[in-house]
């Protein structure tokens, strides 16, 4: 990378000292049925499998498509990992902590210029170890071109994709599906960004099921996009389809519509969701369901993918649970 094109951010070059952190534990993840008057005149049944309940800042999804690749990088004798993400990136301060606790060295790959006060999801993954590196957003869209670069500026450290999105990743959201009794569910819905989780999701489903993922990017109406192609090349189940319509407006847009719809859902069913993703999630199977898509008898499970950390950057009080 050229140093025209990258800032870093020297916060911890060293890793401190190792010190008692929270455990991950993943059995901590809650079935919480959705008792709603509407989905019953509907004829259909629901539950949130609540991996935000896991851990507070390895939130998640976020850990089941990290573990593989710590490991990886432990049996390899790697120095460190590298990964990337933006300003209010869950997976980056989730990746700090998770090294924190592995004893694992960690870079990440910042979108954006610096700015003269970083976000406070940016400091916190600073505090867990992470050394932060801003290139600029071009630099940053060019993903293929600058794993190659990083790789060769750091030949042994562990590069992760953006989200976890790789085999490994695919490969720990797979056993997501291993914490409910999994044949009960007719319908599996979650937030699709990179589509790792929802590649894992549709590689674990049982035959009679059918996954859905809400894309939470603005994406091309097309019957292949990033994420569709994404599933077919780790998974050759093809029980699954990618929803475009409910995006309010792009990646980290947010709506009047869908913070009231947040709201809403907290005072009901003390739930808590983000704008990012979750809240699409929910805001897509309010609807789908009032359009009466899933058949009478449906029992849908959306999988909360965890990850608050974009509600941050909200000013005080928009969130009636923030």
């Amino acid at each position: 990378m050229s140093h025209e094109n990258k800032q870093d951010i020297h916060c911890n070059q060293l890793l401190p000292q190792k010190i008692a952190y929270d455990p991950i534990d993943i059995s901590k993840a809650v079935i919480q049925p959705l008792h709603d008057a509407a989905l019953s005149s509907y004829g259909i049944a629901a539950d949130v499998l609540r991996l935000d309940a896991i851990h507070p800042v390895v939130s998640g999804n976020k850990w089941f498509k990290l573990k593989y690749h710590l490991q990886q990088a432990i049996a390899a004798n790697r120095k460190g990992l590298v990964t990337f993400g933006g300003a209010w990136s869950n997976h980056l301060v989730a990746t700090a902590y998770a090294c924190r606790q592995s004893s694992l060295p960690c870079i990440g790959i910042v979108r954006g210029e610096a700015p003269p006060v970083p976000s406070v999801t940016l400091q916190d993954a600073t505090s867990y170890g992470m050394q932060l590196r801003f290139v600029s957003r071009k630099t940053f869209a060019s993903q293929e071109q600058l794993h190659h670069a990083l790789q060769a500026e750091y030949p042994d450290h562990l590069i992760v994709p953006q989200g976890g999105q790789s085999a490994y990743g695919v490969q720990g959201a797979a056993e997501i599906l291993q914490l409910v009794s999994l044949y009960r569910y007719s319908h599996i819905l979650c937030a699709a960004g990179t589509g790792t989780m929802l590649a894992g999701l549709v590689q674990a489903s049982l035959p009679h099921q059918h996954v859905i993922g809400i894309s939470v990017l603005k994406l091309p109406e097309a019957e292949s996009n990033s994420i569709v192609e994404w599933i077919k090349q780790n998974t050759q189940k093809r029980n699954f389809s990618v929803l475009l319509h409910y995006h309010f407006g792009g990646y980290a847009r947010s709506k009047e519509e869908l913070i009231r719809l947040m709201n809403e859902v907290y005072q009901k069913h003390q739930v808590p969701t983000d704008f990012v993703y979750t809240g699409k999630l929910f805001a897509a199977f309010a609807d789908l369901a009032r359009q009466q898509y899933f058949p009478r008898g449906s029992h849908v499970l959306l999988v909360h993918s965890g990850g608050l950390q974009g509600n941050r950057s909200l000013a005080p009080g928009i969130l009636t649970f923030q």
